[in-house]
């Protein structure tokens, strides 16, 4: 079981808008990401998000250019100073691939969490509209496969041109 832990895309900032939606930057740079996925021939089963507009808004982009047989949904837990523990929970049960779209520093909190055991030690960054991709083996350990930030998949871009 994969789960494809995303940061959402850059914000708008709360003077321009109250809800924080995307930036034409942020949906940019999600957009690439999702396209990369897809180039991968990622398939989940379930994408879910926070339910803060910039979360949903980029689970929104990942649902229109991935293969998904579920959401977008809202899925409580995801909130940015929530505790990862239910989270946590919710992926050690899971079986299917799944995306999940949040915030900083719940992702993080989260990923330390289901790789250490602990959620303070933080040993994967996060960046907007990067992935991370964990891997839960049959015995219920997490493993670190990869992960990809929008700077970095700019630049493949640039070298391919």
């Amino acid at each position: 079981m994969h789960a494809y832990l995303v940061q959402h895309g850059k914000a708008k900032s709360s003077v321009d808008d109250p809800n924080r939606g995307l930036t034409s930057e942020g949906r940019e740079e999600v957009v690439r990401t999702a396209h990369f996925l897809n180039g991968l021939r990622i398939s989940v089963s379930l994408i879910q998000h926070s339910g803060k507009a910039r979360a949903e808004e980029t689970a929104h982009l990942f649902t229109e250019n991935i293969r998904c047989t579920g959401g977008p949904r809202q899925l409580g837990g995801l909130e940015p100073t929530e505790d990862p523990a239910e989270a946590a929970n919710f992926l050690n049960a899971y079986t299917d691939d799944i995306l999940i779209v949040g915030h900083l520093p719940h992702l993080e909190r989260l990923t330390s969490l289901l790789l250490t055991g602990s959620p303070d030690n933080r040993p994967v960054l996060f960046k907007n509209g990067g992935v991370v991709c964990l891997e839960k083996s049959p015995d219920g350990t997490w493993s670190l496969v990869w992960a990809v930030v929008p700077d970095l998949l700019r630049n493949l871009t640039l070298l391919a041109a």
